[in-house]
């Protein structure tokens, strides 16, 4: 329930520096009526221009920032006084008191909950603060265009059935609750970003990881394989050790060493025997010479000693062959003593290879110096040492393999992941089924307000005796019947029109209120007035009468029309003078 409570209005059009109050809780018809002190009070002239209209613009600028009709905002400040104008009004919704004060000269703009401020971030270049407009209108549930339809009916605002397809087609969104669809659908699209944006982050975070993982398992893999090739090593080294350590087991280092020992002997003899029989070799090469020279030496001699040349075989002299004789005798008996000397030597030779005798088979060695076999128990001891060691030594790539596939791989979890994928796509098929034109949400709600909404209309239309049928198709387009024939809204007379305007009204009114909230306040700007002949007046009076008595409304009737004084209970008289409107209450009104 919207419970108006008052409305206080300063330096507003035409109310001055003395604020005026007007009381909205009293639960009956109220007709306004003016008096213009300054054009007399008397004639018909004197009703106009006092102030009447006042209240609704004043209403329409405090609840949403504008007046009811086009009047640019520092025009509605006081003409005389030109500043301090200020309207404030309270109402009550679920129990809570709101009071909103909005001014101009200087630009003010309050609003409280139970008496406390509620503190937003304001628009200085405006003087407004549109995140506390967008609350009140919240609060209210509608915007300036159906506070027009259902609260402040007014002959200057241009009739529903007279704006454009697109305006009336906003309307009556809003007032079945297509509007809510959408706004609900905005916010289920805002929902959407925030839930794509957590997937995007959710899965750039999964990516991240898992690209992680997969370096780490590049690098672990490495490691695998420069840890088997380790292994594999070890393996090798510790089988070359065992193969050379049980080699060497198989030798006896003393029977090496004294087989070293006798091969060394040999070795020597061997190197002497060379020796000798280089020499006896060299020996009887000389000893064939000189033998072959004493034979030589003999066969010279014996031709000299017949006095013949050795050479040529011709006679010598005498004292040639005396000197040659002597010669060769001399050089024989070197011959023979050095072929004698050459003898003895090769005798001695022989007693020497003979001493060496058969040098035997060669020892087979294991090593190849003595050396080597006196450190055999060294090498192997040494051996040992190093397969010891190398049997000791542990594989560091497994530590650190074990180490990264333990704290550096990070776990991978798509539980998250895949619960924003099905939230996403769920708020999705909802965004559809609330902004798709065929939506059976949409098509239902449509459906079912739609009736509701012509009914009340038909029944209306009935109470005011408007004898034309309009429907409201499902396109949400107006169809306007009279016996039969299609017409359009300016085919209806001024009174048709205003019976009309009324009926769509009051229909819209009670479809509001059937789906969102009570509203116990209305004001009908003289659409009684203009145009309505007596039946009419009649019957609409009859109307606001039963919706004030059995609604409990406050419903007040701006009207020139002194003759409805008596149809009222509640008078609401705006006098104006000296330039300045002011409110006097008659019967239940309070000022």
């Amino acid at each position: 329930m919207l419970t108006i409570k008052e409305i206080t209005v300063k330096n507003f059009m035409s109310v001055g520096n003395q604020a005026q109050a007007i009381d909205f809780s009293n639960k009956s018809l109220v007709l306004v009526i003016g008096e213009n002190m300054d054009l007399g009070g008397d004639d018909a002239g004197a009703r106009n221009g006092t102030g009447k209209t006042t209240i609704i613009n004043a209403l329409s600028y405090v609840f949403f920032g504008e007046a009811l009709t086009n009047i640019r905002r520092d025009n509605l400040v006081n003409k005389t006084n030109e500043k301090g104008m200020l309207v404030s009004v309270k109402f009550v919704k679920n129990g809570i008191t709101y009071t909103i004060e909005r001014g101009r000269k200087p630009q003010i703009f309050r609003f409280y909950a139970n008496d406390i401020e509620q503190k937003t971030e304001s628009n200085e270049a405006q003087g407004e603060n549109r995140e506390t407009q967008v609350e009140i209108n919240k609060l209210m549930g509608m915007t300036h265009s159906m506070f027009k339809n259902i609260i402040a009916l007014n002959t200057y605002t241009q009739p529903f059935l007279s704006t454009k397809q697109a305006e009336q087609r906003e309307i009556i969104e809003q007032l079945l609750g297509i509007t809510l669809l959408s706004q609900k659908a905005d916010l289920l699209k805002e929902k959407q970003k925030a839930t794509k944006q957590m997937l995007t982050e959710e899965k750039m975070r999964i990516d991240a990881k898992v690209a992680s993982n997969e370096k780490i398992q590049e690098s672990i893999e490495s490691l695998k394989i420069r840890s088997n090739a380790w292994v594999s090593q070890k393996d090798e080294d510790i089988k070359s050790f065992k193969e050379a350590i049980a080699e060497l087991e198989k030798v006896d280092s003393e029977i090496e060493i004294e087989k070293h020992k006798k091969l060394q002997k040999r070795n020597e003899l061997q190197t002497m025997l060379r020796s000798l029989e280089k020499e006896k070799a060299y020996h009887e090469d000389s000893l064939t010479k000189a033998e072959s020279t004493v034979t030589k030496t003999n066969t010279d001699l014996e031709y000299a000693e017949q006095q013949k040349c050795p050479t040529c075989e011709q006679e010598l002299h005498d004292d040639k062959h005396t000197h040659l004789v002597d010669r060769l005798k001399v050089q024989l008996t070197e011959s023979t003593d050095y072929v004698t000397k050459l003898k003895s030597d090769l005798a001695k030779i022989q007693e020497g290879i003979d001493e060496v005798g058969d040098l035997g088979q060669v020892p087979e060695t294991y090593y190849d110096t003595i050396d080597e076999a006196y450190n055999h128990k060294g090498s192997l001891q040494d051996l040992k040492r190093q397969l010891e060691q190398t049997e000791k030594k542990e594989d560091t790539y497994a530590e650190q393999i074990a180490e990264m596939t333990k704290s550096a791989i990070q776990e991978v979890d798509y539980e998250k992941a895949n619960e924003l994928e099905d939230l996403h796509r769920h708020q999705e098929f909802l965004y559809k089924l609330l902004t798709a034109k065929d939506s059976f949400i949409r098509t239902r709600i449509i459906e079912q307000n739609l009736t509701y909404l012509n009914q009340r209309l038909a029944y209306f239309l009935g109470k005011v005796k408007l004898p034309h049928t309009v429907t409201f198709q499902s396109d949400l387009s107006v169809r306007i019947e009279e016996l039969g024939r299609e017409l359009d809204f300016d085919n209806l007379s001024r009174g048709e029109r205003n019976r009309l305007i009324l009926s769509l009204s009051w229909a819209f009114r009670d479809v509001w209120e059937s789906l969102y909230q009570q509203i116990n306040l209305l004001f009908i700007d003289e659409l009684v007035d203009a145009g309505m002949d007596i039946s009419g007046v009649e019957s609409s009076m009859a109307v606001l009468k039963d919706m004030s008595r059995t609604q409990k409304k406050n419903i007040f009737l701006i009207s020139h029309k002194d003759e409805l004084v008596s149809r009222v209970n509640s008078v609401l008289k705006v006098v104006k003078e000296n330039g300045f409107t002011n409110y006097a209450n008659d019967v239940d009104i309070i000022v």
